[in-house]
């Protein structure tokens, strides 16, 4: 435990309602943070976390109840209010121009100027290196957004809130992107952070993380406070049923496996990155009907261009892809889609899974708008589409089961669960599941990890790729280790070594 000031009580929020229309979000809502404080929010998707961290940003404005910053009653009409009064905020989706370097999005509407107003660039850098070397962040601050990694950009966001002096954090699903070395890293920032007398709200889905590193968490559950308890006196296991309101299970259940004949094969691929630098180098994987297998390794070693590749996103400088003994190497994506039927659970759900301005319904039949019965003779079938969106949402589990709100209205979590339930539902031959469960509740993971297993269980093929190693081990028939651009080795996963697969994503043997 870090040491908390309890005389001081940094942030308060007390029955807080937030209404959208007649949708209750939160409902009256408490929670008090101390100085020096790490509090976990905790909630199913959909259960409004975000929602409340919102309302203490000014982002939303409470329809009802009282903010009290550091004992002072606050109206957060809008986040400059937050900044000024030393709140910050880490979003779960990136707010960052891609186009800008580092210290460009970082200073941004908080610019750094010599006489008569010019830029001073070079102060900004400089001070940006100096609070990213502090914390361990590894940034240069001259790098473009749009050229660097995920995680990094993580980071980047990270390092702008404190850039701006936040005394009161908020990190919302912060390590939903971070390898694990990353969130390590992360976990030590929050520690001197802590140290230094700061507060932080963390908003996450991973129990373990909130035992490592909260003091205090406090549930909610569709919207109503359920309790406020101190972590070290409770399990992950009763951290979860408090969650959901029911026992959840961590283990996946799987019946043997009947693995079937080949059905994909991927043959010394070699594809560049968008710098023209080799991400894959030679990479060799076949995939097998009735299995999942599952591709292990730490975030930039090629899995993106991987998947990018087989879905028809990246061109192919050598190498082959081949379904049932057939190349389909070059293929554009709607063949790969329509001809072939693999289907894809993409890494980025709002980048590359969904259209955020189009409604729930219609990012279900994004793929199949156009077929029976969606449509006839170029005319939708507007009541076949909302019908379907209906039982979708019932099936999937989707929060608010409303399919016409917009996808952007969403959690990110009931963001993912469109997706899957898009590319499940089309019954695909080959499923491609990348971060499947990223940003979901131990709920909704087990339900995605059982639509997995079904999948396989059906005949179907499922190529699995997660940072997470525990998720790719419970899953998986089959482990694939990806290191550099190569498959580096490949072993069944009942009985696997966990610390020879780590030993082999950092580039070791064993």
């Amino acid at each position: 435990m870090t040491a908390i000031d309890f005389s001081q009580k940094t942030v308060e929020m007390i029955n807080v309602v937030k209404k959208f229309g007649d949708f209750v979000a939160n409902d009256g809502i408490n929670l008090t943070v101390h100085k020096g404080e790490v509090h976990a929010l905790l909630g199913e998707n959909g259960a409004g976390k975000t929602t409340l961290v919102n309302c203490l940003y000014g982002l939303y404005h409470p329809t009802a109840g009282t903010i009290r910053i550091n004992g002072r009653e606050l109206n957060v009409t809008d986040p400059n209010v937050a900044i000024q009064n030393g709140i910050g905020m880490v979003h779960q989706h990136f707010m960052l121009v891609e186009p800008f370097t580092v210290t460009q999005n970082i200073i941004l509407g908080r610019e750094t100027t010599k006489l008569m107003g010019i830029l001073d660039l070079s102060a900004a850098e400089k001070k940006v290196a100096e609070i990213s070397e502090r914390y361990g962040l590894a940034i240069n601050p001259r790098d473009k957004i749009e050229d660097i990694s995920v995680g990094s950009q993580q980071r980047v966001e990270i390092l702008k809130a404190l850039y701006r002096g936040a005394e009161i954090l908020i990190l919302d699903e912060p390590t939903a992107v971070l390898t694990p070395p990353e969130i390590q890293e992360l976990v030590m920032i929050i520690r001197n952070l802590t140290q230094e007398g700061k507060s932080i709200i963390i908003i996450t889905h991973k129990l373990h993380e909130i035992k490592q590193v909260a003091d205090y968490c406090t549930i909610i559950r569709r919207g109503k406070y359920i309790d406020t308890v101190e972590v070290d006196t409770v399990t992950e296991q009763e951290l979860a049923s408090m969650m959901v309101g029911r026992e959840v299970s961590f283990a996946v259940e799987k019946k043997p496996q009947k693995r079937g004949p080949k059905i994909l094969t991927i043959d010394n691929l070699v594809v560049e990155d968008n710098r023209g630098i080799q991400a894959l180098k030679g990479l060799s994987l076949e995939l097998h009907k009735g299995e999942i297998l599952g591709v292990a390794g730490v975030d930039g070693n090629g899995q993106s261009e991987l998947i990018e590749a087989l879905t028809g996103l990246r061109t192919v400088r050598s190498g082959k892809i081949l379904l049932h003994n057939k190349e389909i190497t070059g293929a554009l994506p709607k063949q790969i889609i329509d001809g072939y039927n693999i289907r894809t659970i993409p890494e980025d759900r709002q980048k590359r899974g969904l259209v955020l301005e189009f409604d729930v319904a219609e990012n279900l039949v994004l793929e199949t708008y156009h077929k029976k019965p969606f449509s006839w003779r170029g005319v939708l079938n507007h009541p076949e589409i909302y019908q379907y969106a209906d039982d979708s949402a019932k099936e999937f589990d989707i929060r608010p089961a409303n399919p016409y709100l917009t996808a952007k209205s969403l959690s990110g979590g009931n963001q993912q669960k469109v997706i899957i339930a898009r590319e499940v539902g089309n019954d695909p031959e080959v499923l491609i599941a990348s971060q499947p469960t990223r940003g979901l509740d131990v709920g909704a993971i087990e339900y995605v990890h059982a639509a997995l297993v079904e999948q396989r269980d059906r005949g179907k093929a499922v190529l699995l790729v997660s940072f997470e190693l525990d998720e790719v081990i419970n899953v998986s028939d089959r482990i694939a280790v990806i290191f550099e651009g190569k498959i580096v080795g490949t072993m069944a996963a009942e009985g696997v070594d966990e610390n020879e697969i780590g030993l082999m994503m950092a580039g070791g043997t064993s």
